[in-house]
This record gives C-alpha cells, structure tokens and sequence, in this order.
C-alpha cells in the first residue's frame, strides 16, 4: 500500500495547493507538513481533518487495504 504521507501529498499536488496553504489549514508549521509527507500512518483525528481540508476521504484507500488483505489468504 502507498504510504498516507504520499497519498496526501500527491493529493496536494493536484489540486495545485501550496504547502504553505495547507499548513496554514492545518495550524502546523510547513516543516512539519514535510514530516507528514514522510509517513505511514498518521493520527486518526489529524487525517480527519486533512480529508476535510482537501475534500478527499483519505480513510477510503486504507479501508480497501484492509478489505483485500482479508481476501488474501496466508496473510
């Protein structure tokens, strides 16, 4: 599975948003919103509020992880 922080990153970018737009959004300091392009998970609360900010479920894609490791066997 892609990483959250990449996920979130690449969603920035195709909405053409800056990452000083979205650290003010999130009330963080642009570095940290480069800390958050590094990760594989995050805060629930904090990826709430991201999906919110840039009006993409983010939860989605690790819901349909989760779904097809279950149809995986051996895993």
């Amino acid at each position: 599975m892609t990483p959250i922080g990449k996920l979130i990153k690449d969603e920035l970018k195709a909405q053409e948003r800056s990452v000083s737009w979205f650290a003010r959004k999130l009330h963080l300091d642009r570095s940290n919103v480069y800390r958050l392009f590094q990760k594989n998970s995050i805060d629930t609360d904090l990826l709430s509020r991201i999906s919110i900010i840039l009006g993409r479920n983010f939860f989605e894609p690790l819901s349909d992880n989760i779904k097809e490791r279950n149809r995986t066997p051996g895993q």
